[in-house]
């Protein structure tokens, strides 16, 4: 059967790439190039709850695409960055870096500014249609925030967010009908120089486990029952191999974790910022109730990653892991099988910053 997946790009000219993959033949190929505006890349994208929008981040902008078919993807609207508006001068390095789609209604949508005054998250309503309609909040952090990675709990009551620059993790509470947010608290990283990046939970709402961009290390939470706020349990485990950042200091950056379907393993990955050293990929046996369990493995990458190395889940299957990279530019598939993780298929894609992260369509 073949799967279609949609990727973007870093940097110049905007295009959205459909691949297809074949789970019996095992091969990648590349089937629709989908020209956007050239000034907006998209760095991540996310489908709506349906799968029939896109949105993305791109460079100064949120974008709205319409999907019709794999092959049938279409240019609605952009939106400029919310909270300061310096945020969107062509003289400052803010960007529009992650952006978060609701899965239950109101359907908003939730995008992170980054970089330089990025001290809010930005939430959009949608139209009858599912397409990006008005920036309704924008919610204010702190002045030297850098959100990037967030997730709603099942529920969607709650939404995560991963601070970098202020190196906390924040919690929102989401209003039902409205869809806008309501500051919960927030708490300090573990270590000054960790640095959170990602944020996934588990199936029963109970555990949060959070990406550290710098101390490359997952950490694991467990959530006040009284006030969803996020506590630190002491457990962590490593995203690169022992002693690596004592030999290259400041070289690894950690990225992106995800559960699998079936919320039994959780997979992360890290860069390097050289091409001579690989990045890594690590999986985690996850318990019942969320918990960790052992960590499976932690296996080197086919390059640094770039500003990739973004591992996607197929949302139907354990069996299969996208893994995007923008080093050099391509997309690989992964087979998750006996809990051993197997490279079936390989597609190079020499596009300006092509191998963001890419997203399943079918």
């Amino acid at each position: 059967m073949k799967h279609h997946l949609m990727i973007g790009t870093w940097t110049p000219p905007g295009a959205i790439f459909t691949v297809a993959f074949d789970d019996e033949k095992r091969t990648l190929e590349l089937v629709k190039r989908s020209g956007i505006p050239f000034k907006e890349p998209i760095s991540w994208m996310t489908f709506d709850h349906a799968r029939k929008n896109i949105y993305g981040a791109g460079m100064k902008k949120w974008g709205s695409y319409t999907v019709q078919s794999p092959t049938s993807i279409s240019y609605h609207a952009s939106f400029d960055i919310g909270g300061l508006s310096r945020a969107n001068d062509a003289d400052t390095k803010t960007r529009a870096i992650f952006v978060l789609a609701a899965k239950l209604p109101p359907y908003n949508v939730y995008g992170n500014p980054f970089y330089d005054h990025a001290g809010f998250l930005n939430v959009f309503s949608v139209d009858s249609d599912g397409r990006l309609d008005k920036n309704i909040q924008n919610a204010e952090l702190d002045e030297k925030s850098a959100i990037h990675g967030m997730v709603f709990d099942s529920r969607e009551e709650y939404l995560y967010s991963a601070d970098m620059w202020a190196n906390k993790i924040w919690c929102h509470e989401k209003d039902h009908k409205t869809g806008e947010l309501t500051l919960v608290g927030s708490v300090e990283a573990p270590s000054a120089d960790d640095h959170p990046r990602w944020v996934e939970i588990d199936q029963t709402n109970t555990h949060l486990y959070v990406l550290m961009e710098s101390g490359n290390r997952i950490c694991v939470y467990t959530l006040n029952p009284s006030n969803q706020m996020p506590v630190y349990t002491g457990q962590h485990y490593p995203l690169i191999p022992p002693d690596f950042a004592k030999f290259h200091p400041k070289m690894y950056r950690a990225d992106v974790c995800f559960c699998s379907q079936s919320g039994e393993y959780l997979f992360a990955t890290s860069r390097s910022n050289s091409p001579d050293l690989t990045g890594y990929i690590a999986a985690f046996k996850l318990g019942k109730n969320g918990e960790v369990e052992r960590q499976i493995c932690l296996n080197p990458t086919p390059t640094s990653g770039g500003h990739s190395n973004a591992v996607s889940p197929c949302p139907w299957s354990d069996e299969w892991l996208a893994l995007c990279d923008d080093e050099k530019g391509f997309v690989e598939m992964y087979r998750w099988k006996d809990e051993l993780l197997g490279r079936v298929a390989h597609l190079d894609v020499k596009e300006p910053g092509f191998g963001m992260n890419a997203i399943w369509y079918d």
